[in-house]
């Protein structure tokens, strides 16, 4: 299957089918990342036996005349071997540019388990080096904790710490209350958000960014806004998830300084998990592990880590390439200085799949 010729239905069927398949992947994604200035190309070879595809999106960065390719948490495929990669490889060389235009290189990061099932002893790294691509830097999180829910609920909420037990109890004893919302809350999740980012220190988009998320997802049901809030209302903590088929990942959140103090956040983590699983989704990405803070509440909650074989790059042009990368840094350090930020180091845990 070519360029343009599929129906997006089809597509985001075998993505939410697939083991892993990320809502990255998704059609919907695509049209969030459209508002960007990126389009998507679908790359898929069914009916093929060994089907494997991905949704690359490509972005043209004034005034270089190379587009950067990127497919966030791809390929996604049925058979992971030498010989299903090598022809992917193929397809993409001849095919990305006739439709896309001239591009520097393709990026892929895979959320295959690194020594894991599918890459035992690092066997499927290295069918990617012999196709011809070669470790790049992350652009989503290398590392996560991944919850099971297909145990009872009682299992799961033994599985949390004894300590983040007692706190998601002492912010229900507080008064503290979850709750789902929708697009008219955007704006108090986005102040929370905010504040989350000023006082980590990482980057984060417009408030429109997340209103394409939310737009993009929720009319199909896999988009869910929580508050966690105080007796009052006053709202102490978010998450916005997003689901693709039976997987459900928290990309984004926040909480109050209010919310540190009553443990508001425990108790929403906890009642997105429980509540996931009562909705039918078999397992609970809590996105990253950036920092030893983050890494050390989100461990809490249970689940196991899972840390991935990393970004490829498959180059289309030595010299687009070189280029992309001396633009990229200036870019990266220019945004860092608006921001407040100095260094670099913890952006990649939130927002990273904007």
């Amino acid at each position: 299957m070519t360029f343009g010729d599929f129906l997006a239905s089809e597509w985001d069927q075998f993505v939410a089918a697939s083991d892993p398949g990320s809502y990255l992947q998704t059609t919907a994604w695509g049209e969030v990342k459209a508002v960007n200035g990126w389009s998507a190309h679908i790359l898929d070879n069914f009916p093929n036996a060994g089907r494997i595809g991905a949704q690359i999106l490509v972005r043209r960065p004034r005034p270089m005349p190379w587009g950067f390719a990127y497919a966030p948490r791809g390929p996604v495929a049925g058979s992971w071997d030498a010989t299903s990669l090598g022809a992917f490889t193929e397809f993409v060389r001849r095919g990305l540019p006739t439709t896309a235009g001239r591009v520097s290189h393709v990026r892929i990061d895979p959320e295959i388990e690194a020594d894991g099932p599918l890459d035992p002893d690092g066997a499927l790294r290295r069918a990617l080096a012999t196709a011809g691509w070669r470790a790049a830097a992350p652009i989503q999180p290398n590392a996560t904790r991944i919850i099971d829910l297909r145990a009872d609920e009682d299992a799961l909420w033994g599985d949390l710490r004894k300590k983040w037990r007692q706190y998601v109890n002492k912010a229900r004893t507080g008064g503290v209350t979850v709750v789902d919302a929708g697009a008219d809350r955007l704006p108090e999740f986005y102040r929370i958000y905010r504040e989350t980012a000023d006082r980590a220190g990482f980057l984060i988009r417009a408030e429109s960014a997340y209103r394409d998320v939310w737009g993009a997802f929720a009319p199909s049901g896999n988009a869910r806004l929580l508050f966690a809030q105080a007796a009052d209302g006053e709202p102490q903590a978010t998450l916005l998830l997003v689901r693709c088929g039976p997987r459900v990942v928290e990309p984004y959140g926040g909480m109050t300084a209010a919310g540190a103090d009553s443990r508001a956040n425990y108790l929403l983590k906890w009642e997105a998990i429980r509540s996931s699983r009562e909705a039918g989704a078999t397992s609970y990405d809590l996105w990253g592990l950036a920092t030893g803070g983050i890494d050390h509440f989100k461990t809490g909650f249970g689940g196991r880590e899972v840390r991935y074989i990393g970004a490829w790059d498959l180059v289309l042009s030595r010299v687009g390439r070189d280029v992309y990368d001396w633009a990229q840094r200036g870019r990266v350090w220019v945004a860092r200085r608006r921001g407040g930020i100095p260094a670099a180091g913890s952006a990649a845990a939130y927002g990273a799949a904007d």
